[in-house]
């Protein structure tokens, strides 16, 4: 059985030198690959350094983080660009709109986000999306170059049926970590009539620690979790809901 870690920020200083440690869990259930985010130019050396150590089974993306989006958005974009330019990543991420804390750099944010859409697309990579308290802006935002062919997965889906049907509907995946096993989520319900081909499994570790591991540190080990908790919403086998979303992993990042 092989799972894909779609988001996880190993090289965050909360794992320290536990990472051999932390992968081999992972591999150990499964994990046999794991993507990394980019947030801003701070991580950029960490991430990939941890790329470099892990040839073909830790894989970078290139983008600033709607939290990162400050005074200094224009340096912090023309870093981004000028990695991009410099050489391959798998997926411009992780971009979008994040109102949840407060909206001063709501207009920065959205042009951030516009400009990178325009990079990937212009480079033919797909996109990971983060949108908190900002779900309809964000898919709105997204709609004009999903029409132009460009794809990608809206990373931690925690909204509702109705944009889940949105988000399909635009070719676009979504990730799904654990949140799905929180009680009052309400995810399950979100995916009611939601296939397995439009979904991708993620820990978006150190974050967001599913079952029974909340309030925890999260690690990618902890993808099986999720995994579990899949099969009993979709009703499936824990081989088809590894299968299929590890395919979905495999075509979007095209590895």
């Amino acid at each position: 059985m092989m799972l894909i870690d779609t988001h996880c920020h190993l090289y965050s200083t909360e794992f320290g030198e536990e990472i051999p440690d932390v992968i081999e869990r992972a591999r150990k259930v499964g994990v046999q690959k794991f993507y990394l985010p980019a947030i801003d130019s701070e991580v950029i050396p960490a991430m990939l350094d941890l790329e470099l150590t892990y040839p073909n089974v830790c894989f970078a993306m290139m983008g600033l983080h709607p939290c990162s989006v400050k005074e200094n958005v224009d340096n912090e974009l023309a870093i981004v660009q000028d990695w991009l330019n410099k050489r391959d990543f798998v997926a411009v991420g992780e971009i979008g709109l994040d109102f949840y804390w407060d909206k001063t750099f709501a207009a920065e944010q959205k042009k951030a986000f516009d400009l990178q859409m325009s990079w990937a697309l212009a480079k033919n990579k797909p996109i990971v999306i983060h949108t908190r308290n900002a779900m309809q802006e964000t898919i709105d935002m997204v709609k004009p170059y999903s029409k132009k062919g460009l794809k990608g997965i809206f990373h931690c889906f925690s909204g509702s049926h109705e944009s889940a049907i949105q988000i399909i509907q635009m070719g676009f995946l979504l990730g799904i970590g654990g949140v799905l096993t929180y009680k009052n989520a309400g995810l399950p319900t979100a995916l009611e009539g939601i296939g397995l081909e439009h979904l991708v499994l993620e820990t978006d570790a150190p974050y967001l620690s599913p079952v029974p591991y909340r309030g925890k540190r999260n690690e990618s080990s902890y993808l099986l979790e999720i995994a579990i908790k899949l099969t009993e919403v979709k009703k499936v086998s824990l081989e088809e809901v590894a299968s299929i979303t590890t395919a979905n992993a495999q075509k979007i990042f095209g590895n």
